[in-house]
């Protein structure tokens, strides 16, 4: 046999098996991508192929149709899916996808790459293209919009829609949530997860189409908190053994192994799990579902715009070690309730976070401001009223320092439920202080939290107010 007739004889082998395998359909198609070496892909490809061919078996000895995905992020399970869809309209064009993500635009990305495959053109000369594997398989001409089309001889084929909002179409055979929580603010905010819920099991349901058999349903997600979709649908006692999960951990702690280090070394993940609140770091990199239950402060009070205020105040947590925050709150004061103003959160040091301070002062025109003296606050607060004269030649505010000896954590717990009654944050604070926001909405009753600060500042607030209203404060 001479070369050329052996190449092609070998074209003609890879093609047949991409044709039969998903695996291999794969390696195909982004050969560069799906290697051997990594493991983790090859079972996700394998599990989709024979959930696809209904040979994933309950114990019963039926076919599994709902499976689940629990896999750390940026690991190739989205992609890997998007690869599912164009190899199973491979397969059969009669098939009709319904995929949905956390919003329209990545719905959409979703759908254009699914396109993309399907019309996939030759780069260079021994690249094994799509039409090639599946030569009758063609996008319906004219058909343009990346949320809705149809290959040719359908009416539909594939719909990519957000979470949350309408789905308008024939009922699907294939139907994929993909990533449908975008990240911690969403999955620790128990009103988003009811209405996730809601429209799961009013919307998405409901465009099940069962012409052909049971329709296969993928719900692919971070196990992000234990009301989660995936949460609430394994909570489900008669429907929970219906599900085939897959979970994978992006560290093996008993063989010191990470999931894949080309997508995720070592170094990445230990600098990622110093610098990530905990329990996000659990829930994205070990599947471990954050328990809504054990947040400290449920709901805060907001603002669109305050009334006036007569006095402006500022409580400040000075950092105890070199990895704390320091952490300044300007609020308003108005009829006993306190209207958060501004914020200064930092890790920097002294050298920085002392004349920033004092011009966060200076700027709102503080009128009383109250610094913990601990660890080294009261040096901090002798520079404020320095810097302050000699930079800003000002002596506003009145500056209070005073020793905090009261446990932490009991001021916390116990004065949680008076802020989150007489303290207003604006309307868009977790845009303006993101990681002020993040570290008050995710602290945990229980302890084994990194920081402390904001919750320690916001308690200050909290207790300067009760004294204005039980007339105790310091005029």
């Amino acid at each position: 046999m001479d070369i050329q007739l052996k190449s092609l004889v070998q074209k003609q082998a890879k093609i047949e098996l991409a044709r039969r395998n998903f695996w291999e359909y794969c390696k195909t198609i982004a050969p560069d991508y799906y290697i051997d070496s990594r493991y983790h892909l090859r079972k996700i490809c394998e599990t989709l192929d024979n959930f696809y061919n209904r040979n994933l078996l309950k114990p019963d000895g039926d076919p599994y149709t709902k499976l689940m995905l629990n896999i750390p992020p940026q690991h190739g399970k989205s992609r890997t899916l998007i690869n599912f869809c164009a190899w199973v309209f491979g397969k059969n064009n009669e098939e009709r996808v319904i995929s949905c993500s956390y919003n329209d635009d990545t719905a959409s990305d979703f759908s254009r790459y699914t396109r993309d495959e399907i019309s996939q053109e030759r780069n260079f000369d021994e690249e094994i293209i799509y039409n090639e594997i599946f030569p009758g398989t063609r996008i319906k001409e004219g058909n343009a919009s990346y949320q809705k089309w149809a290959l040719e001889g359908q009416h539909f084929n594939y719909l990519g829609a957000g979470v949350g909002g309408s789905i308008t179409s024939k009922g699907g055979t294939v139907l994929i949530i993909d990533d449908p929580v975008k990240g911690a603010e969403e999955a620790l905010n128990e009103n988003h997860l009811n209405k996730l819920w809601l429209w799961y099991t009013s919307t998405f349901l409901s465009r099940v189409s069962a012409e052909h058999g049971e329709p296969l349903e993928i719900l692919n997600m971070t196990r992000w908190a234990k009301k989660d979709l995936c949460g609430r649908l394994l909570d489900d006692e008669k429907n929970k053994d219906n599900w085939y999960i897959v979970k994978m951990e992006a560290y093996d702690k008993e063989t010191d192994s990470m999931l894949c280090d080309d997508f995720l070394s070592k170094e990445r993940y230990l600098y990622l799990k110093s610098q990530m609140v905990d329990m996000i770091f659990a829930a994205n990199y070990h599947q471990q579902p954050i328990d809504l239950q054990g947040i400290l402060y449920k709901k805060f009070k907001t603002y669109e715009k305050h009334p006036e205020i007569k006095r402006i105040l500022s409580y400040t947590d000075t950092a105890d070690t070199g990895n704390d925050y320091l952490c300044s709150i300007i609020f308003g004061e108005y009829n006993g309730e306190a209207y958060i103003i501004d914020v200064l959160y930092s890790q920097e040091g002294m050298e920085i976070t002392e004349p920033d301070t004092a011009k966060f002062f200076n700027d709102n025109k503080v009128n009383l401001a109250y610094i913990e003296s601990n660890n080294g606050g009261r040096g901090f607060a002798r520079n404020i009223q320095r810097i302050l004269w000699e930079k800003h030649n000002s002596r506003q505010p009145v500056i209070k320092w005073f020793h905090q000896a009261d446990n932490k954590e009991a001021r916390i717990f116990a004065n949680s439920a008076y802020v989150q009654e007489h303290v207003y944050f604006p309307a868009n604070w977790k845009d303006r202080w993101p990681e002020f926001y993040q570290a008050l909405t995710t602290y945990l009753k229980e302890g084994k939290n990194k920081f402390d600060d904001a919750p320690d500042a916001i308690t200050g607030v909290g207790e300067m107010i009760s004294k204005i209203k039980s007339f105790e404060f310091v005029k």
